[in-house]
């Protein structure tokens, strides 16, 4: 992924910030979770972009790569409305407890740019549902000119979407972050209809890694530099933060691991995958590459 990508990472200050004030608060409301799940993916099951994944002969990518990871972050959805009958082929390729986690289709978010959406949004929200207890979190991503002068039409949008299929939304335009009261208004219009307000670690926006969640889900997309050394410090960041939320009352992480050269993605998703594992408790399986000789991480 290109977004935020900077030529020099070296000189990015990537300590993550504080909480939001408002965090705290919003995981208060639970218990600490004893039932804490947590779900950590790619953007993509594309041999072309995973090379040194998949094994020799794989015939069905996305098979093979439910056996490695327990959810994907499907941008397929975002460049085509997705038929009932793709979402069924997809969901029964996978186990009982592998996610999905599809991005809006574009029609909706960057053509339509959210006027007039009501009938794409019901139909991507009625093909999705197919996916049944397969279903993770549908996500909106916004594009980066997409500004608060628009506001009104993410309020109609968020307040309309169908309740039973949970959201998480991302906004891009650096406006939502640099005026206080708006970043507040949307970030409380989330809260009020339970919308997960997807966090973006990435090098070049530092201003998206905003630490206020919206409800006791959180949604994050790492986005790497391609330098072992900063990532694989920048992930161990992300470990520290989410045992303290988990703490507080984190009931779900959905972390999926983007790179700017995606064929280490698999590589850093498993450094994390083993680090959260040691940390919480969990046992998500740690994927492996099927490439002999694969870089390593550890």
């Amino acid at each position: 992924m290109q977004f935020g990508k900077v030529d020099d990472p070296s000189i990015i200050d990537f300590t993550l910030p504080a909480d939001a004030p408002e965090t705290a608060g919003i995981l208060a409301t639970n218990k600490p979770q004893q039932n804490f799940q947590a779900y950590v993916g790619c953007a993509k099951w594309n041999k072309a972009d995973l090379k040194g994944f998949y094994p020799k002969g794989t015939k069905d990518e996305l098979i093979y790569y439910a056996t490695q990871f327990n959810s994907i972050e499907l941008n397929a959805t975002f460049y085509g409305m997705p038929s009932s009958e793709q979402v069924i082929t997809w969901k029964e390729k996978t186990p009982a407890d592998f996610k999905f986690f599809p991005k809006l289709t574009n029609t909706v978010s960057h053509f339509k740019r959210l006027i007039n959406v009501k009938e794409p949004v019901e139909q991507f929200a009625d093909a999705i549902s197919n996916f049944e207890d397969k279903l993770g979190m549908a996500f909106l991503q916004l594009h980066d000119n997409f500004k608060p002068k628009d506001f009104e039409r993410l309020k109609i949008v968020v307040k309309e979407f169908p309740k039973v299929i949970p959201l998480g939304v991302e906004v891009r335009n650096a406006e939502w972050f640099s005026n206080p009261t708006i970043a507040g208004e949307f970030a409380t219009l989330f809260e009020d209809n339970k919308v997960a307000n997807i966090i973006v670690d990435t090098a070049g926006r530092r201003d998206m890694l905003h630490m206020r969640l919206t409800t006791p889900t959180a949604f994050v997309r790492f986005v790497g530099a391609n330098d072992d050394v900063i990532d694989k410090k920048r992930l161990d960041d992300w470990i520290g933060r989410i045992v303290e939320w988990k703490k507080q009352g984190l009931e779900n992480l959905y972390f999926f691991v983007h790179q700017n050269v995606e064929l280490s993605s698999p590589l850093f998703s498993a450094y994390f995958t083993e680090k959260l594992n040691k940390a919480v408790g969990t046992e998500l399986k740690i994927s492996v590459m099927a490439n002999s000789n694969p870089p390593s991480l550890f």
